[in-house]
């Protein structure tokens, strides 16, 4: 079984019982229905799934309910003495297709004789033309694509190899060299394969990277399916954009250009399509910044940007033909700086930052900025052996109004520092995470001394 971080999430939930509903989203075939069903079998007497695509009579059943008796009374009649007070978990899977139910989980939390969980495989449709958002009532938790961290472990690296490596990122340390050479081999495996449970488990299973690719070409095809389905008006423009990832990504300054869609495009026109995709999780837009500073958000440009695809795996079946061995013995033309910065947009995506990259005609272009520690850092991601070239980050570091103490050039190279730079090898972008917030953060008050400092007193 694949482990995956996310049940950490899940189980420190409903460990403290918040008499809340959490929505799992993400992309289709991201692991999200599995996940559930292992923790909701594991912890509670009784787990119920209704899956709302697999078996649309659930959506029937429920249509025109007014009321949580009402719900209650016909969830009790599908499925009888399974429903058991304070021992069961109710699991509404892609409820997208019942979008009522978002409404009414407020009240069924509150009636309080059952634990509930939601997922959603399209963020952006999930939320659309609802009368009322239970906030307050749910949390929503996102789920992506297995990680390279998750990938090394579910291809066996242990924990000590782990642990290590994250001692050997946080010191700056040289990883040892027959592990640097290894978790290098595993990083081009991972280019192949991606996250895509489906696809890690038919490479674990097999060793086939036909039937890889197989499970690959299924997904993408079920991604064209939900275009179709979900966005009838804007179908075309979707569809477009989707099939250009690839090759956008593969010219030379990989950003979306709208002429190369159609001659004399609007960027309006097709800015909900972008939008869509990015919401269904199928696409990562990365946005352009026209200054380095914090908070990046304030200088985010709408009109300027990358677009990578949600794995890198499924972004190497759409090159097609055999580029999955040319991969692996670097016999391709093919960009491979593209292919890394995909990976690095996942990576960062899935461990909270949200993606911006900087580019200026007097300074050059950074791959990558963030917001970690209340601090700007410029990230350059490297695949070849000239990765000790960095233009634009040496100006913006010796740039005294940005005032930025440090950059990082993830690269094939070992853990090395060399004035305000620090090359890592380019997995550990797993270790690139934003801090947790404590659970409880206590800060006391006392106003009551501003009584002595009144007139009179």
């Amino acid at each position: 079984m694949l482990q995956r971080k996310i049940t950490k999430r899940i189980e420190d939930f409903y460990k403290n019982r918040s008499n809340k509903a959490l929505m799992i989203v993400g992309a289709r075939q991201v692991g999200k229905s599995f996940i559930v069903e292992e923790f909701g079998k594991a912890h509670y007497e009784s787990f119920i799934k209704m899956d709302f695509i697999t078996n649309p009579e659930y959506v029937t059943s429920l249509a025109g309910t007014k009321s949580t008796q009402e719900i209650l009374l016909r969830l009790s009649a599908m499925f009888g003495e399974r429903m058991i007070p304070g021992k069961t978990m109710i699991f509404f899977d892609e409820v997208q297709e019942c979008k009522e139910l978002i409404t009414h989980i407020k009240y069924l939390v509150q009636e309080g004789s059952y634990d509930y969980i939601l997922s959603g495989s399209l963020l952006g449709t999930v939320f659309k033309d609802i009368a009322s958002v239970p906030v307050g009532y749910m949390d929503i938790a996102r789920m992506y694509p297995l990680d390279f961290e998750e990938f090394a472990i579910a291809n066996g690296v242990g924990s000590n190899v782990i642990d290590a490596l994250r001692g050997w990122f946080e010191t700056k340390t040289p990883v040892d060299p027959f592990i640097h050479r290894r978790m290098m081999q595993l990083f081009e495996l991972y280019l192949i394969i991606g996250g895509m449970p489906a696809a890690v488990s038919a490479y674990l299973d097999t060793e086939n990277l036909r039937q890889v690719a197989s499970e690959q070409q299924t997904i993408l095809s079920l991604y064209r399916q939900d275009i179709s389905k979900y966005d009838a008006q804007d179908r075309l423009y979707l569809n477009e954009i989707f099939d250009l990832i690839p090759s956008e990504l593969d010219s030379k300054n990989k950003r979306f250009i709208l002429k190369d869609l159609k001659e004399k495009a609007r960027f309006d026109k097709y800015y909900d399509s972008f939008l869509w995709l990015k919401n269904a999780g199928v696409a990562l837009p990365v946005n352009v910044v026209d200054e380095p500073k914090v908070p990046l958000l304030l200088s985010k440009s709408q009109n300027l940007f990358k677009l990578f695809s949600n794995d890198v795996g499924l972004l190497a079946a759409q090159y097609g033909g055999d580029i999955q061995i040319q991969i692996l013995r670097h016999e391709t033309s093919m960009n491979f700086g593209s292919i890394y910065e995909n990976v690095a947009a996942e990576e960062l995506t899935a461990h909270g930052y949200p993606l911006y990259y900087y580019n200026s005609k007097k300074f050059g272009e950074l791959d990558f900025v963030i917001e970690k520690d209340g601090k700007v850092l410029p990230i350059e991601i490297k695949s070849g052996k000239d990765y000790y070239r960095h233009n634009a980050m040496d100006n913006v570091l010796d740039h005294p109004d940005y005032g930025i103490e440090e950059g990082c050039v993830f690269c094939g190279g070992n853990v090395e520092t060399a004035g305000k730079i620090t090359y890592f090898p380019i997995y550990m972008l797993m270790f690139l995470q934003k801090k947790e917030l404590p659970d409880v953060i206590l800060y006391k008050t006392d106003f009551s001394d501003m009584e002595k400092y009144l007139p009179g007193q």
